[in-house]
Formats: C-alpha cells, sequence, structure tokens
C-alpha cells in the first residue's frame, strides 16, 4: 500500500497571508488525518513565508499519523529534527531563497555531508530519506549514506506527462528497480496530481509513500478538503 502523506505548507500560505491564525494549520492536520491522510509532511524554509519553527512544535504534539519533515539540513532544521523526532526526516538541497524544491541531491558530491547528517538523525531515531533526482548513478552514493528511503523528485514526470506519459514515466521505472534492487524505501514528490498520480503508482506498485501539497490544496477549493483527500488515496488504490 502507498501512503498518502499531506503536504500543508500552502495552508499555512494562506494563513500568512493576513496573519492571525486562520486558517488554523494544526486543525487543518488533524482534519487531515481524520479524512484519511496517513501522514501530515511539511517544509519548514527559513524566512518561514509558510510553515513556521513553531508550527512544526505544536504539530509533533497531536499528528498521530506519520510525521514528515523536509528540508535543508541546516542546524536550525536539525535543532527542530531532534525536538520533535518525527517519524521520518526529507532532506532536500534547497537553497534559502528557493520558491520550491526544484532538483534532488547530488550525492555523489555530498555524499560526505549526507553520511554526517543521516548518522546524526538515526541517532534520534528518525527514519531518513533523501530528495533524489530520477538519475541511476545517484542512487548506489545514496544507499551508502545509510538512508532508509529516497524521494523521487517528479516535477520532470508531471510536466511531461500529457504529451507522451509512457515516455515521461520510464526513467522513474528504471530508477525504482535499482532503489528495490539496493533496498531502498521509494517516497515520490513534486507537481502529483489527479491526472498523472495513478499512473505512476501502476508503473512503480512498490512506492512507499506521495507526498502531495500544493495540487491537493487546490483541488480541495473546489472539491473539499475530505472529499478530494478520498480522491487521491483511491488514485493510489487503482
Amino acid at each position: 500500500m502507498t501512503k498518502l502523506s499531506v503536504n500543508i505548507n500552502k495552508i499555512a500560505t494562506l494563513r500568512n497571508a493576513r496573519g492571525a491564525n486562520n486558517p488554523d494549520v494544526v486543525k487543518v492536520a488533524l482534519d487531515a488525518e481524520r479524512f484519511g491522510a496517513q501522514g501530515i509532511t511539511v517544509h519548514p524554509r527559513p524566512d518561514e513565508r509558510h510553515i513556521r519553527y513553531d508550527d512544526v512544535i505544536a504539530l509533533h504534539q497531536v499528528v498521530t499519523t506519520e510525521f514528515n519533515i523536509e528540508g535543508y539540513p541546516d542546524k536550525r532544521y536539525m535543532e527542530l529534527v531532534r525536538l520533535t523526532k518525527p517519524a521520518q526526516a526529507t532532506l532536500v538541497p534547497d537553497p534559502p531563497d528557493a520558491i520550491t524544491s526544484n532538483t534532488g541531491w547530488d550525492t555523489i558530491t555530498h555524499q560526505s555531508l549526507l553520511n554526517d547528517i543521516i548518522a546524526e538523525l538515526h541517532e534520534y531515531g528518525v527514519r531518513t530519506s533523501i530528495f533524489i533526482n530520477p538519475e541511476n548513478k545517484y542512487f548506489e552514493p545514496a544507499k551508502n549514506t545509510g538512508t532508509e528511503r529516497v524521494e523521487l523528485y517528479t516535477e520532470p514526470y508531471a510536466s511531461h506527462y500529457h504529451q507522451d506519459r509512457d515516455a515521461a514515466v520510464r526513467p522513474y521505472v528504471e530508477v525504482a528497480q535499482l532503489a528495490r534492487e539496493l533496498g531502498l524505501g521509494l517516497n515520490a514528490g513534486h507537481d502529483l496530481d489527479l491526472h498523472n498520480l495513478a499512473f505512476l503508482k501502476q508503473q512503480i506498485p512498490w512506492l512507499d509513500e506521495v507526498s502531495i501539497g500544493h495540487a491537493l490544496i487546490c483541488d480541495a477549493l473546489y472539491y473539499g478538503l475530505e472529499n478530494t483527500i478520498q480522491m487521491y488515496r483511491r488514485q493510489l488504490e487503482l
């Protein structure tokens, strides 16, 4: 079974646009779990333009499904993970000024850094995942860091899905098979939606988890959050 983790960053973006606490990200996280989300994902950034560091502290006290904290492993991120001990820490190589994550780790160049970071996260009892591009060369070095999982960066798949879905998914199937051979768990995320999700899952049925935020929250404007989460769950069960 592939789990659906709902990224609630966009809920915080909406709240921050007006100040105060509407919508309440903690309530939305609890409602999302009640509606069928099997995990909650957040990605705090240094400028706190969406999820704030104190949101993460508050969420870790109430989330009962898998709590996943994404981010660049700077000092503040590592301290946040140490304090909250989420189910999973997803390491993303985005600089502080990035609008959104736009590439995976070069696990060859940064293997020493990742080795040290992952060793520290394991001391906290936290499962790790490395955000990674669908290129074979990065997977064995990823395995050598000691990480339990990798997360496929799926924006290129989503961008080309409507032109030629078979060609778009091909490199992902190839690296997914390699990940399985290496004993790496497999997550996926970025620009997945109701149009392209089912096909990805059908081609890679051993996916452990998908993390979806932007598209899911946009769909919720039309369908409602409860219905939307169930719609995404059904895509993973086709």
